[in-house]
């Protein structure tokens, strides 16, 4: 063997030795002391979570040698890794692009990369988009630092690291935003720019800026939990959706999520179990809405009869509470449900709750998911709070969030629709089938309240003003008849509600058949943040 090939057989040697030693300073991430306080919190490190969350085995980091050596006398001594980890992997078999900050390397917050790892703009961004693969962030960092004054030597103008590839993303693949420890900046915008947002109750908190700034700024003195525990970002702001007990919790809820979604537009959402009966009856379904029109029932009874059993996934569920958001199966097809809740403002919608649904319409769409709506609304909420929360603009982006989906709407009427908030549980784009139960009743205002709007001088100028009212309402009664409607085919059917789940699971099926992305061109989807 030759001298020069011996000196190279050496230099590989200790080449091979800067490897391991640079690998395992990775694997340190931010140092014992740090891992430990952490986990004192109840928090994990993002390699953990990762390894929690994803099939065994399958994770397959890239840039593990990134972050920032320390030399002496030009030899490495120490590498502070950076804070962002990410990479493939598979879940349930199904390959993802994954990755997060780890808050016990600088809080973290970016060292400054010739290329970013993750994050907006980051090479993870990229893996999802060229691949078309769903996209997990796991987010845990204080976004930017004035440190970086001292490390780039000038004030970066905000814009320098863009969210173009971040909402180009959400009309291509399911995007998951996991916010799992204080966020602010950058890591909370990426959990809110996603199809499906979720944090655990107690160790998260999202935040514009934290505790220090807005003291300084505003004069609040207010700790972390204050300012963006769940009981805020999830169930007062619903800039999160769902909350969970635990990070546990919290992947079992990612991977739930992703079973319902397609890999990316351009393909059709997985079939799920087909063993529960298409044509299953359920007589529970004649008795539960009440005779009393305004007596309240749970409207989850009714979609839950109607879905495959155990396929219920509410998304938003403590936020804009007047309607219901989920997720679920018909005969083994993935759907999304908007159902009204009569239990809350009588199923009138407030502001959150026409948010909420007009979100939910922009995912739907993208993913292809047919939306069945529940219909028992006697339309907005009316009063001094739904006027100055801007209600009737909400509603109309709502309204045309269900016109430009392209999916197919089910409307099923269990008793009430009315006025403008009706007309949103419809789609007169598509085929627009609309079926109701016996209990249905529909117009731009309900008789009760309408008529003395529209006799009111008749009413006024009668013996007993209440007994005219009353009698007027019972003239009219007689035309508000749902038979009445279905005469002129003014609503497809009026159906016994024991075969509401094989009415609609015939039309599901047909519908799954005409949304194949392949049989026209994919148009571009947008998700309104």
């Amino acid at each position: 063997m030759s001298e020069d090939h011996q000196a190279g057989g050496d230099d590989n040697g200790q080449r091979l030795s800067e490897l391991e030693f640079r690998t395992s300073q990775a694997d340190m991430l931010g140092g014992e002391d740090a891992i430990a306080r952490e986990h004192s919190r109840g928090r994990l490190t993002i390699r953990e979570r990762i390894e929690k969350l994803v099939d065994p085995g399958s994770f397959r980091e890239v840039g593990r040698l990134t972050g920032r050596g320390e030399y002496k006398d030009g030899k490495l001594v120490s590498v502070t890794p950076a804070p962002y980890v990410g990479g493939l992997a598979t879940i349930a078999g199904r390959r993802v692009a994954i990755g997060g900050e780890d808050f016990t390397i600088r809080g973290g917050t970016s060292p400054g990369l010739a290329r970013r790892k993750g994050g907006q703009g980051g090479f993870i961004e990229d893996l999802a988009h060229h691949y078309r693969v769903p996209l997990i962030n796991l987010c845990h960092g204080g976004g930017g630092s004035v440190t970086s004054l001292l490390r780039k030597g000038y004030a970066p103008l905000p814009g320098e690291d863009g969210f173009e590839r971040t909402f180009e993303l959400l009309g291509e693949v399911p995007v998951i935003g996991a916010l799992l420890g204080p966020s602010a900046g950058g890591p909370a915008l990426r959990a809110i720019a996603s199809h499906f947002s979720l944090m655990p109750r107690g160790t998260a908190q999202l935040m514009i800026a934290g505790p220090g700034v807005v003291e300084r700024a505003v004069g609040e003195k207010l700790d972390n939990e204050q300012l963006g525990g769940a009981s805020v970002a999830v169930d007062t702001a619903g800039t999160i959706d769902n909350a969970y007990d635990s990070e546990d919790l919290c992947f079992e809820a990612i991977r739930t999520f992703l079973s319902y979604m397609p890999q990316n537009a351009w393909e059709l959402p997985p079939l799920g179990p087909r063993d529960d009966p298409p044509d299953r009856i359920s007589p529970e379904l004649r008795d539960l809405v009440p005779e009393r029109r305004t007596q309240p029932y749970k409207m989850h009874r009714a979609v839950e009869l109607v879905m495959d059993e155990g396929s219920l996934f509410e998304i938003r569920p403590t936020f804009g509470r007047a309607v219901h958001c989920f997720l679920a199966r018909l005969h083994g097809v993935p759907v999304g449900i908007i159902a009204n809740n009569p239990m809350i403002n009588g199923g009138a919608l407030d502001v959150s709750a026409v948010r909420k649904q007009r979100h939910f319409i922009d995912m739907c769409n993208c993913f292809h998911l047919p939306i069945i709506n529940f219909v028992d609304t006697p339309g907005f909420m009316v009063g001094t709070a739904a006027e100055t929360g801007g209600a009737f603009r909400e509603g109309m982006r709502c309204l045309q969030a269900g016109i430009d989906a392209t999916v197919p709407f089910f409307t099923v009427i269990l008793r009430k629709c009315y006025g403008g908030a009706g007309l949103m549980t419809q789609h007169k784009e598509g085929i627009d089938l609309k079926i109701a139960w016996p209990t249905g009743e529909w117009g731009s205002l309900p008789l009760q309240g309408g008529v003395a709007v529209a006799f009111r001088d008749e009413i006024e100028s009668a013996p007993d003003p209440a007994a005219r009212e009353r009698e007027i309402e019972n003239e009219l009664a007689i035309f508000a008849s749902p038979f009445r409607t279905a005469e002129v085919f003014g609503v497809e059917d009026v159906i016994d509600p024991a075969m509401t789940r094989s009415y609609l699971a015939a039309y599901i099926d047909a519908a799954r058949d005409a949304m194949r992305p392949d049989l026209g061109p994919k148009e571009s989807a947008v998700l309104r943040v």
